[in-house]
């Protein structure tokens, strides 16, 4: 399940992509490295209402998982550091949920033993890995960009 956190996080993020985009499309460069189109907590809160300092500590998080920049100051706020293209839907939720699979013994990124289990034996671990596979196999794939399409409109349904 996608905790709180990450759903307000992939709101404010479906923000700034569809700025960044806007920005690099009127510049006549789309696949420039950065735009530095900075938005506040501000802006992004009266778009989607939620507690701008749970938001603020969740783009803090970002920026230090070298997904966001930000500028301090008047016209400052928060900014993607690469293309939205370039940033898989799996390295946000590592960020902000940690690890992305149902159990931590099929944890490729945040992998732990289980206690008193053999791996080799487990029909959950082999299970869970499958649970994993799956959810990476779209995490993987899909990038910041996808949060700019539109909610009915999907890439493999084009």
């Amino acid at each position: 399940m996608l905790s709180t956190k990450a759903q307000y996080a992939f709101r404010a993020l479906s923000i700034l992509v569809r700025r960044d985009l806007t920005q690099r499309a009127a510049s006549n460069n789309p696949s420039s490295a950065m735009t530095e189109t900075a938005t506040s907590i501000g802006e992004l809160v009266k778009i989607h209402p939620m507690s701008a300092a749970l938001l603020e500590g969740l783009l803090l998080d970002l920026k230090r998982g070298g997904i966001l920049g930000s500028k301090k100051g008047k016209g400052g706020g928060y900014f993607l550091l690469k293309h939205p293209d370039e940033t898989p839907l799996a390295q946000v939720l590592r960020i902000l949920d940690g690890p992305i699979a149902p159990i931590p013994c099929v944890s490729l990124h945040f992998y732990e033993r289980c206690q008193d289990c053999n791996e080799a034996l487990c029909a959950l671990n082999r299970l869970m890995a499958e649970v994993r596979d799956a959810n990476l196999g779209i995490l993987e794939q899909r990038t910041l960009s996808d949060l700019a399409a539109q909610p009915n409109m999907r890439k493999d349904s084009a």
